[in-house]
Order: C-alpha cells, then sequence, then structure tokens
C-alpha cells in the first residue's frame, strides 16, 4: 500500500506540502483509524550545524531540543540563515514558524525579499533583506538525512532605532503660568527619553516635562532626546516664550553745556518688547520738535537734544510699557553748575505718572 501524502497545516489551512516534495519520513506515529502515517517536523532531535551570518558576524545555532538562540539586526538591514551540513541530504527547507520559505530550490514565500543564496551539498542558505519587524520570530532549519530528521532553530529580534514621533509645538505663556511639554518616542527596544535646558543644561528624564510657575529666566529652547542605543539618538526642539512686564535696567542723565547736544537714555527688558514714550514734566514730547529727537530701538529709547537751549534743562520720564504692564523711571537734563548738578537719576512712579502710564498701555493694546 502506498504511503499516503503528509499535509502540513497553517492556521488550519493545507500548504499542499506533499511528503515526497520535502522529505520521506519513517513511519513513527501510526494511525490506524486514518489510514495515515505522518510524523511533525522535528520530532526526532539530533544535533546539526547552523549558522547565522549577520554583517560578517558568525554565530553558532542552537538544537532544536533546546532554547532556540537569540540573535539581533536593526530594521533595515539585511540578515543570512545558513546550515552548513556535513553528511548526504535527501531533503532540506527553512522554515519561519510554520510557514516554508524555502524547500531546496523551490520558493514557497510570496516575500519578494526572501532569497536563496546558496543550495549545495554542504549550505542551505537564504537571505532576508531589508528587515522589518513583522520578520522577528522563530526560524527553523530542516534537512533529511538517509535515516534520519534533523532541526536546528534561532530566534531573530529586529531592533528599531528610537524616534521621536509626537513632540508639543512651541509656548508662548505669561510668567508665573504653569507649562507643560510632551514628547512621544517609539522604538526597539524601549526608548529613554531626556528633556534637557539648552541655556542652562537642565535635564529631566521621561516623556513629560512640567514646570510650575514658570519665570523669564527658564524661557528658551528646550531639547527632547530619545535613545535606545540602536543608533545615533533622535532629538527634536520646542521653543518656550515667556512673557513678563518691562523693567527698566539702564538710564543715563546728561550734564550739556547751551549749543551743545545732549543725550537722555532709557534701556528696558520686556517681553513682548516694550513700547516706549517719553514725558517733561506732564507733557508728552513729540520727536522732532523743538530741537528734540526721539530714536527707539528693540530695548532701548534715546532722547537727542540736537542745539540744547535753557528750557531744555529739567526733569524728563521715560515710559516703558507691553501688554503686562508699564515701568516709569526719571531722568535729568541738568544743567552745568547748577544745584542739580550733584543729583542722581532716580526711579518713581507719581500719581500722574502712573495714570499716565495706564492711559499708555489701555491705548497702545485695546482691542
Amino acid at each position: 500500500m502506498r504511503e499516503p501524502a503528509c499535509i502540513f497545516l497553517h492556521r488550519s489551512l493545507p500548504r499542499a506540502l506533499l511528503l515526497h516534495q520535502l522529505q520521506n519520513f519513517p513511519s513513527r506515529h501510526p494511525d490506524p483509524a486514518r489510514g495515515m502515517n505522518c510524523m511533525v517536523l522535528g520530532a526526532s532531535f539530533y544535533r546539526m550545524g547552523m549558522l547565522f551570518l549577520y554583517q560578517g558576524l558568525l554565530v553558532q545555532g542552537a538544537d532544536f531540543n533546546q532554547p532556540a538562540d537569540n540573535y539581533t539586526v536593526c530594521q533595515g538591514d539585511n540578515a543570512t540563515l545558513s546550515c552548513y551540513i556535513d553528511q548526504q541530504v535527501m531533503r532540506v527547507a527553512w522554515l519561519n514558524r510554520s510557514n516554508i520559505l524555502y524547500a531546496g530550490n523551490d520558493k514557497w514565500s510570496i516575500d519578494s525579499r526572501v532569497q536563496l543564496l546558496t543550495n549545495s551539498p554542504s549550505e542551505f542558505s537564504i537571505m532576508i533583506t531589508n528587515v522589518d519587524v513583522y520578520d522577528e520570530g522563530l526560524y527553523t532549519c530542516s534537512f533529511q538525512t538517509q535515516d534520519k530528521p534533523h532541526t536546528s532553530q534561532v530566534y531573530l529580534i529586529v531592533h528599531v532605532p528610537a524616534r521621536i514621533v509626537n513632540i508639543s509645538s512651541a509656548v508662548t505663556v505669561n510668567e508665573g503660568n504653569n507649562v507643560n511639554l510632551l514628547c512621544l518616542a517609539v522604538g526597539k527596544p524601549e526608548p529613554t527619553v531626556t528633556w534637557r535646558q539648552l541655556k542652562d543644561g537642565f535635564t529631566s528624564e521621561g516623556e513629560y516635562l512640567e514646570i510650575t510657575e514658570i519665570n523669564r529666566q527658564q524661557a528658551g529652547e528646550y531639547e527632547c532626546i530619545t535613545a535606545n542605543g540602536v543608533s545615533t539618538p533622535d532629538s527634536k526642539h520646542v521653543l518656550i516664550t515667556v512673557n513678563y512686564p518691562p523693567t527698566i535696567t539702564d538710564v543715563k542723565d546728561s550734564r550739556p553745556l547751551i549749543g551743545k547736544t545732549a543725550l537722555l537714555r532709557c534701556e528696558a527688558m520686556a517681553v513682548p518688547p516694550a513700547e516706549f514714550q517719553w514725558f517733561k514734566d506732564d507733557k508728552q514730547l513729540i520727536g522732532g520738535s523743538d530741537g528734540m529727537q526721539i530714536q527707539n530701538e528693540r530695548t532701548r529709547s534715546m532722547l537727542l537734544f540736537t542745539n540744547v537751549t535753557a528750557r531744555h534743562y529739567g526733569n524728563y520720564t521715560c515710559v516703558a510699557a507691553n501688554i503686562l504692564g508699564s515701568f516709569n523711571v526719571s531722568l535729568r537734563l541738568i544743567r552745568p553748575g547748577s544745584l542739580d548738578n550733584m543729583a542722581a537719576a532716580s526711579v518713581e512712579s507719581p500719581l500722574f505718572l502712573g495714570l499716565l502710564s495706564s492711559a499708555f498701555v489701555t491705548l497702545l493694546f485695546k482691542i
């Protein structure tokens, strides 16, 4: 009576692999009720040499009756699996789990990335190009000699470089508020995530960075870095802008002679940048009139006198304001030899200046 065909199943669907196409197994588990003699691959365990070649690295495989060795490749690289055989072989095959990849010269895999490299009496090798995460798993080399089946296994691990997939966008916040930043990364193995403030080197571990009651010194660029040792770390930046009201940081009085030029200078730090106005006593000054010019820059304002006259001497007020508030300072154009010559610039906030400042802020930023 003819030996019946042995059908290999994958997810309960026949793969139509006939016994004579792969290996001639001896009858070991007869099933009289079904009239069949089939034997599962690897029912007998014998040592065979199995080599896993990856980027020139030679690694010895494991016996099927022992835990499979783990071998690691990086996503996108090529992996070569080779069986080295030291005896006459009748049938040979490479399998991934229960899927037949190659049986001799016959390709069973529909994946174009799986290629046959060598099929000789001493070597049976295949290559998987552009390895991806779904290629991870157990691979089995099985061959049949005249009297015994032989199998050996290797477990392919695919590492994926760490990569940032989501990060907070730029943040603008008023001083004293809280800030929360998020940086999500993927990779295999699980990557680490670190936040770093570029200005002062402050670091914080984890995907989330929380800054409570942020101040102006904490403004600037923050970097999220993720790494898992597979490739170079991935990084992205987030800019935090902290708004705060003006603070006048520097003033300059002047003591010119009549007929000379003079300069009063007022510097202020603020975000958004401050708008400047000048007053003499309670009157707002307009540049280009009465021999005076106003020159405004990003962080400072200068009141220029092209030809000093007696009426120019006296007290002047610089007001710096933005949407969050205002600040004012008093400066003096001092006549040389007068009693005021010994006076220094002073910071003051008289009632009318406070009203002027409030009105100025309202005028500038009223929507």
